[in-house]
Formats: C-alpha cells, sequence, structure tokens
C-alpha cells in the first residue's frame, strides 16, 4: 500500500521542508494506491421455494444430463414459448433456470444464440404472463453470474427490457432486475455503451425512492457496479455528462441520507450505498461538491455512531460499513485543509479521535485487516492539524498507538507516520512524545527486516532530534547507535542512516 519514497537524507542534516516534500509523496502514493482498489464483483440471488430446493438437489446432480445438450436448451425453449398449458410452460423455464446453474449448460446457451435462444428467452421475458416473465428474470440472472466473458454481450438483448422493468410494481421484480444488471453491467462496456443514453442512471435514481429495504440494497450494488467502470469518471460521474451523469442527480443527496445514523439506519443498505460513495470520492470529479452536500458531517456522524454501536455489541458485521465510511472520509480530507473542514464535521476534535480509537481497538481484536483504514484516517486527520495532534495526546493514546506495531509491517509504518505527524508540529509536541515509549518502540522497530518500517523509524529519530535535542542523550544511552548499525549497508537507508550518526555524534 505505501510506496517506497524517492526522497533519501543526503549526508547533512535534513530540514523540515525536506520532511514534508518527502511525506507528500508518500501520501500521494497512498491515495492512489487506494482509489484503485475496487470490489468488482458478481452476486447471486437464488430463493428457491423450500418444495422446490429438493429438486434443486436433483438437479445440482443430475443438471448435467438434464439439460447438457444443445437439443435440451432448444427442447425447454420450445415449450415454454409454445406449451399449451401455463404450469408447463413455467416448469419448463424452471428446468432450464436450474441447467444454467452449471457452466457447460451455460455454454450451450451461448452457443445457441444464433439459433435464436436469447430471442426466444426476451420474447418470455417480455410476455403478459407474470410467472413466465419471472422465470425468464431468473433465467437471465443465473446468465449474468456465470464466469464467461461472452455471457454478458449475449445477454445485451434483454438489458433494455430489465431496465424498462425498474419502473414496475413488484419489488421481487425490481430487486432481481437490478441485481442481474449489476452483474452485467460492471462485466462488459458494450453493456454500459448501451443502457447509458437509454437512461439507466435516471432509472436507478427513481429506484431509490423505494419503501423496500431489498429494493435499495439491490439498488446500491447495481450503482457500485456502474461506478467501477473505467469511463465512470469521465463518462458517468461528471455533472457535464447531463442525463447520464450521477453527480447531475438526486443520488448522491439521497445516498448520504441513507447513511444518516438513526433507527432509520439500514446496515445492509448503508454498506452498499456507503461503497457507492467511495467510488464517486476516488474519482475525484466534484469533492467539494459532496462536501456541500454534507457529506463530511453525514459521515463523521456515521463513525461516532459506529464507535457506539461496537461498544454496545459483539455483531462482527459492523466492519462491513466501518470499512467504507473510513476509506471516505480519509479521501474526503485530502480535498481541504483539516483547518477548513473542522466546521463542516460540526464534531469536537477530541470526539472524532476517541471514536476512531475505539474502532482500531474493535479492529485489533476482531479484524486486524481493517486496521490500515482506521490508521490511514487517523494519518489524514493529524498530517495538517495540530489541534488533532493535541487530541492524540490530550486523550493519553501515544500508548495505544504503539501497542499496534506488531500486527505487520504495513501497520507499523502507518503507525510511525501518524507520529511523525505529531512530531513535525514543534518542540512542545516531540517534547510530550519523548521518551516514554516511544524509545524503547523505536529501537525495536529499528530492528525490523522490513526497509520502509525502518526508514520511518529514521524519519521519526530525524524529528525528534532535530526538535528535542536531549532526545540524542537519551538515544545514546539505550544503544542508539548500535541500532543504526545494523542498517548503513543497505542501500535505501544509508544516507539517512549516516545523517543520524552524525547528529547523535554531534550531539
Amino acid at each position: 500500500m505505501w510506496s517506497p519514497r524517492q526522497g533519501r537524507l543526503r549526508p547533512t542534516v535534513c530540514g523540515v521542508e525536506e520532511l514534508r516534500r518527502r511525506r507528500r509523496e508518500q501520501e500521494a502514493a497512498l491515495r492512489k494506491a487506494r482509489r484503485e482498489q475496487q470490489l468488482v464483483s458478481k452476486r447471486l440471488l437464488r430463493e428457491d421455494a423450500p418444495e422446490e430446493a429438493g429438486e434443486g438437489c436433483v438437479a445440482a446432480i443430475l443438471g448435467e444430463a438434464e439439460v447438457r445438450g444443445q437439443g435440451k436448451v432448444q427442447q425447454f425453449l420450445r415449450q415454454a414459448q409454445r406449451g399449451t398449458e401455463e404450469k408447463e410452460r413455467e416448469g419448463a423455464l424452471v428446468s432450464l433456470r436450474r441447467g444454467l446453474q452449471h457452466p457447460e449448460t451455460q455454454q450451450t446457451f451461448i452457443q445457441s444464440v444464433l439459433e435464436g435462444s436469447m430471442r426466444t428467452l426476451v420474447g418470455l421475458l417480455t410476455s403478459n404472463q407474470a410467472l413466465l416473465q419471472l422465470e425468464a428474470a431468473r433465467c437471465l440472472h443465473e446468465l449474468s453470474h456465470s464466469e464467461q466473458s461472452t455471457i454478458a454481450e449475449a445477454c445485451l438483448p434483454a438489458t433494455s427490457y430489465l431496465l424498462t422493468y425498474l419502473s414496475g410494481h413488484s419489488s421481487d421484480f425490481i430487486e432481481l432486475c437490478l441485481y442481474t444488471l449489476g452483474n452485467l453491467i460492471v462485466e462488459s462496456e458494450a453493456v454500459r455503451r448501451q443502457l447509458l443514453p437509454q437512461g439507466i442512471v435516471p432509472a436507478l435514481a427513481a429506484c431509490i425512492q423505494s419503501p423496500h429495504v431489498a429494493v435499495l440494497e439491490a439498488l446500491g450494488y447495481a450503482l457500485s457496479q456502474l461506478l467501477q467502470a473505467k469511463e465512470a469518471p469521465e463518462k458517468i460521474i461528471p455533472p457535464a455528462s447531463a442525463s447520464s451523469s450521477i453527480l447531475a442527480s438526486t443520488l448522491p443527496q439521497h445516498m448520504l441520507q441513507m447513511l444518516q445514523p438513526g433507527p432509520k439506519l439500514n446496515p445492509g443498505v448503508a454498506v452498499e450505498f456507503a461503497w457507492c460513495l467511495h467510488y464517486i470520492i476516488c474519482s475525484q470529479v466534484s469533492n467539494p461538491l459532496l462536501i456541500g452536500h454534507g457529506a463530511l458531517s453525514t459521515l463523521g456522524l456515521l463513525l461516532l455512531d459506529l464507535a457506539g454501536a461496537v461498544q454496545r455489541t459483539e455483531d462482527a458485521g459492523l466492519e462491513l460499513l466501518a470499512c467504507p465510511v473510513l476509506r471516505c472520509l480519509s479521501n474526503l480530507l485530502t480535498e481541504a485543509a483539516v483547518e477548513t473542514v473542522g466546521g463542516q464535521l460540526q464534531l469536537r476534535d477530541e470526539r472524532v479521535v476517541a471514536a476512531l480509537f475505539i474502532l482500531l481497538q474493535f479492529f485489533f481484536q476482531k479484524q486486524p485487516s481493517l486496521l490500515p483504514e482506521g490508521l490511514w484516517l487517523l494519518n489524514n486527520l493529524t498530517a495538517n492539524s495540530p489541534s488533532f495532534c493535541t487530541s492524540l495526546l490530550s486523550l493519553d493514546l501515544i500508548k495505544p498507538l504503539l501497542q499496534l506495531l506488531p500486527v505487520s509491517n504495513v501497520v507499523s509504518v502507518m503507525v510511525l507516520t501518524v507520529l511523525c505527524n505529531v512530531a513535525e508540529k514543534g518542540p512542545a509536541y516531540c517534547q510530550r512524545l519523548w521518551p516514554g515509549p516511544l524509545l524503547p518502540a523505536l529501537l525495536h522497530t529499528l530492528a525490523f527486516s522490513d526497509t520502509e518500517v525502518v526508514g520511518q523509524s529514521l524519519e521519526l529519530l530525524h524529528l525528534l532530534f532535530l526538535y528535542q535535542p536531549e532526545a540524542v542523550q537519551v538515544f545514546l544511552q539505550q544503544s542508539g547507535l548500535q541500532a543504526l548499525e545494523r542498517h548503513q549497508e543497505e542501500a535505501q537507508l544509508q544516507d539517512r542512516v549516516y545523517a543520524l550518526q552524525q547528529t547523535a555524534l554531534q550531539g
């Protein structure tokens, strides 16, 4: 996640500006890495009735034999299209759907497209018989979940109808269409190219008015898939894109409403829309617009709400929402100086920092892989804000922060970077940092084999020596020179090690 810094100390004492320049480069590399992390996936909505489930098990075993051949696929489609009894027609589509749960049958279906398989399925999707429509949509949904790259474009003739049915009255059918469209959108640029001028963004914006939680969750999924398209920053998100634009619609305001803490907050819906917001923010198209809509205030309050929730419950699902919320806040804080943002957060610095540490402790115990997310936010809060650094010190949180060092090298680098943020604020801050538990912690991290951890340790030492000259003597008394000597032959570190050695000897 953290790219190696390009700037290196020369064999002379380095000033604060040089340290800040290196740290800006590091921050830029981190933000780029975060923006490039996407969650492309597909989802399967499969809710067979109990009596069907048993039959489904048989179908799973006999699926290949039952629907393997191209002739069988065509037979079921003919039955569904021309059967004399509605029950018979529906049964044929149910059999086809179960067969389409197998990759071999999916491939057979695609091979028969030239013989009209998709045209027949679309005809059934647009019939005036609700049960046939539903089963045809379920067949398309099974196809949309396929890993075969040719499936999405084979389903292209059906996508316009799926879009039309988003304005229907059946919440179950709308939910199914949304998940199917979400699966197809992420797979194929051709599908997106067809749906954008046909009004997929206004159609999705209309769905957000639905009173049904399942529809809202499916909407969040479909929207997040659309926002992950490579062309999204240019063609889907910007306000200049007119009717096909996310930011020109009411979606951003409604997304933020879905994230408002309170009794109406639904965790599943909130998770989906938090990721949507994350992808919009990562596009860097118009983040000031989101800030103007109150994104920082909403996310800040939600952060406090999540911190309170982890204290009340052992629910391990809370981290699903915490992750995108932390990322959204972290990215938005890079858009403006924290000092100018503080008022919009409408929160005292100490409350934000305390809430963040509650989450860090929760992650430490339950989900260590999410520690970098919380530390990244703490880094962005403290990077340019003396007040947040003061909160960190006044709440006596340095020791809990240092306790995270053994988790991983990535976490160690981020912890050390936050400490650098504090030390960079000047002598008064360094005086409160040193020596305390920081000295033994630094001697420990200097023994690490990871170059980046050691490099960040050296940077923190340099700041301490710069602003707290008596730190040099304490460091020497604790065998600090020996700790530095371990790295003096390492190419990426030797300049910095040499500079610190000279500073220590002169001190």
